[in-house]
Formats: C-alpha cells, sequence, structure tokens
C-alpha cells in the first residue's frame, strides 16, 4: 500500500488473558508497545483473528482480514467469476490464467478473487500492520475446507514493492497489478471504512510514478493499475487503453498478448 509507516502510536493488546502470548509474539515482531494509554490505534488479538482498531469516539470498527466469511465470501460466490473486470483486466481468459504479482496487496482482497479464479498470486504489502493483518488472515484461511486451496495460491512477501520488483529473481510474473493508494480529501461515508483507518497509517503512494516504472520493466505481459474512475493515469507512459466501472477503472499497459 503505503510507503512508509506514518508516526501514529499504536499498541498491541489481547482479547483475553489466553491471547496474552499471541499479542506479546506481534508486539515483539512488530516493536510495539503492549501497554501504552495515548495510543491511537490498537492491534488487537482475538479470538477471530487479528484486527486494527482505531480508539477514541466515532472510530469505526475494528477491520480484520477474512477469507471465509463476509463480504469476501460473497464475492466469491456471487460476484460474477470471470466476468468481473478485475479478472479481465488482467487478463484471465478460457485456457489463460496469469500469473500475477499484485505489488500493493493491502488487506488482499484483489488477489483473494483473481486466486479463486486460478491465478497463481504473488502479494507484496509494504506496511508491516498491514501484512500483520493479511499473513493472519491467509494463515486462518488455510485451515478452511473451501478456501484452503484458495489461498495456498496466495504467497505473501514483505516490504517495499519496488525493492523487491528491481531485485527480483527467478521467473518474472506474467502480470503485475498495482492498486496505489491517492490523494483525496472526500470525507463522506462512501469512503470504505478500510481506507478511512488506514490512511492515517499509510499517507498517500507519491512514489506510484516509480513504482509503475520498476512493474513494467520486469512484468513480462502487462502491468494493469486500479484507479478511481475519474482520477488521472499515473505520471508516466500513458496506459493503451481502460476498463471503466462506476467508481474505478482499469488502465492496462501491454508487453505481450496472453495466450492458451
Amino acid at each position: 500500500m503505503a510507503q512508509q509507516q506514518a508516526a501514529v502510536r499504536i499498541r498491541v493488546e489481547a482479547q483475553n488473558d489466553a491471547l496474552q502470548p499471541v499479542a506479546q509474539q506481534w508486539a515483539q515482531r512488530l516493536a510495539l508497545p503492549l501497554d501504552i494509554d495515548d495510543a491511537e490505534f490498537a492491534l488487537q488479538a482475538t479470538e477471530a483473528g487479528l484486527q486494527l482498531q482505531q480508539l477514541g469516539e466515532d472510530a469505526p470498527g475494528p477491520v480484520r482480514v477474512d477469507f471465509v466469511e463476509g463480504a469476501v465470501a460473497h464475492r466469491r460466490l456471487f460476484g460474477g467469476g470471470s466476468g468481473q473486470m478485475i479478472a479481465k483486466a488482467v487478463g484471465v481468459q478460457q485456457g489463460v490464467r496469469p500469473r500475477v504479482l499484485d505489488a500493493t496487496a493491502g488487506l488482499g482482497k484483489d488477489a483473494f478473487v483473481l486466486a479463486s479464479l486460478g491465478c497463481d498470486m504473488s502479494l507484496i504489502e509494504r506496511q508491516p500492520i498491514i501484512g500483520a493483518l493479511l499473513e493472519d488472515g491467509l494463515a486462518r484461511a488455510a485451515g478452511d475446507l473451501d478456501v484452503g486451496a484458495i489461498v495456498s495460491r496466495m504467497q505473501l512477501l514483505k516490504g517495499n514493492a519496488i525493492d523487491l520488483i528491481r531485485a527480483w529473481e527467478g521467473e518474472p510474473p506474467q502480470v503485475i497489478y498495482l492498486d496505489p493508494m491517492f490523494p483525496h480529501r472526500e470525507k463522506s461515508a462512501l469512503v470504505k471504512k478500510e481506507m478511512r483507518l488506514f490512511r492515517p497509517l499509510v499517507g498517500d503512494d507519491m512514489d506510484a510514478p516509480a513504482l509503475l516504472a520498476a512493474a513494467l520493466a520486469l512484468a513480462s505481459h502487462r502491468v494493469v493499475v486500479k484507479r478511481p474512475r475519474k482520477a488521472p493515469s499515473i505520471e508516466g507512459p500513458k496506459p493503451s487503453h481502460s476498463l471503466e466501472g462506476k467508481s474505478s477503472r482499469y488502465d492496462i499497459y501491454p508487453k505481450k498478448a496472453l495466450k492458451p
């Protein structure tokens, strides 16, 4: 998602005494305190998994990664399969399931959709807290009868996407998918809870042009960038075409045709 962890105060806490060892483990891994009173966020170890809760009045509810139930499961079952715009954008078609690198993984929702359609996915997340939520969600989903096989196609990498792409070894991904955070001032209820929660943590992706350039250098077949429908393209080479939906669009930068 974004380039650096902003200077916000985060504590780790456990929902109950039995989960204290889990909270201590995450606190150690993320170099976060267990007990501070003036925290703005709490990373909480709960019976349902790891979650991030903004503290204070009028804070939105907690966010956690759940690939088994909720909105992600509904989209898997009823989202339109390979007819979804993201599937068309990355080149899913009869006999073609490209290897995709999602370099701005976030909570992994788009990557999960593509994995559920049969794509082998690599995911990069550079914000450590979001990476922890994603790691926890993947681990819990791995044991589920319905989605275990799907998340087995999702490999999580942590770190700066530009650095990891530039240092990539082995076979390059056929498609690189980017969904960078973008500057906006909108405060309406239309802005998703996750985005309202994460913006103080991650800021905006000011290095999106460098990320696009690195992606274009590595991807063997195409780069796809998700943008708000009316937002300008990322600075740099112009996309050859776009697929447009109600609120977002996919800018497509082809290099070579994907064939069965």
